[in-house]
């Protein structure tokens, strides 16, 4: 059995998840946290095929378990498809971070229905999908007698758990950006929604929100946007891919198993900052 790596991290040895838009830098990132903690992972890719088969190769020299798992979530049944060569791959399903979606740029009121459609598509109807799925094989999992033990709370105590990327934006939109913070928003209460509905089956259901977070050429390419966030934010700077894995992680963890339906920001103090 692969084992935890950083002993700073929770250990989830054993833990089966699947990652989302893992060819990103934020995906990548919460892979390689999950990795540490010692889960087994299927990291999920739509066009980008070389940096996920990288990062594949990358956990398995590390001794991690980890496949690569290609779908368009665009297309009808791909969710379906995308959780079950998931279950086929790990042997089950014990967690689930939907990380993939888009962020286009447009003013409201240039957006076309096509546009809107598409980012509320890709950022909230393929997280609807993908976690009906996923809960789906979870409950399967479960009366099969499978799952792993990993953080699990105490005897009789379940860890199976869904976790959403959304975004500060949920609660307080940029310009040119509603599209994507409707659909984050949306998330946020999709995953109140699914924490009620799913809490019997022991499923549970929470949200991560970044604030800005860095990457290679931002400050090169938003020099300003990145200066007033530092100069703003609380704790000083921006947040790290690794900083929304640890977020993604500690929810996952035998610590969060009364934890469901609620959002964790991870943006250094940004939204509790005045906002006049």
């Amino acid at each position: 059995m692969v084992t935890r790596q950083d002993t700073t991290l929770p250990d989830l040895s054993g833990q089966r998840v699947l990652v989302t838009g893992a060819s990103g830098g934020v995906g990548g990132g919460i892979a390689r946290r999950f990795a540490a903690a010692g889960a087994h992972l299927a990291l999920h890719y739509r066009g980008s095929a070389a940096p996920v088969f990288e990062l594949v190769e990358e956990l398995r020299d590390r001794g991690v378990t980890a496949v690569a798992v290609r779908a368009d979530l665009a297309l009808d049944g791909a969710a379906a498809g995308l959780v079950a060569d998931a279950v086929e791959a790990l042997g089950g399903l014990d967690g689930l971070v939907n990380n993939a979606g888009i962020q286009p740029l447009a003013p409201l009121t240039d957006t076309t229905r096509a546009e809107w459609d598409e980012v509320l598509g890709t950022n909230l109807g393929a997280v609807f999908e993908l976690s009906r799925e996923a809960a789906a094989a979870m409950r399967a999992d479960a009366e099969a007698g499978g799952g792993s033990a990993a953080g699990a709370g105490g005897a009789g105590v379940s860890n199976r758990w869904i976790t959403h990327i959304a975004s500060v934006e949920a609660s307080r939109p940029a310009p040119a950006h509603a599209h994507y913070a409707v659909a984050k928003a949306g998330l946020v209460m999709h995953a109140r929604a699914a924490a009620l509905e799913l809490g019997p089956d022991g499923i549970r259901v929470n949200t991560v929100s970044p604030g800005l977070v860095d990457r290679p050429g931002l400050a090169e390419a938003w020099p300003e946007g990145v200066a007033s966030w530092t100069a703003h934010a609380p704790l000083g700077r921006l947040a790290t891919a690794a900083d929304i894995g640890n977020a993604c992680v500690l929810l996952a963890s035998a610590g969060a198993t009364f934890i469901t339906g609620q959002d964790l920001a991870v943006d250094g103090g940004m939204l509790a900052t005045p906002g006049w």
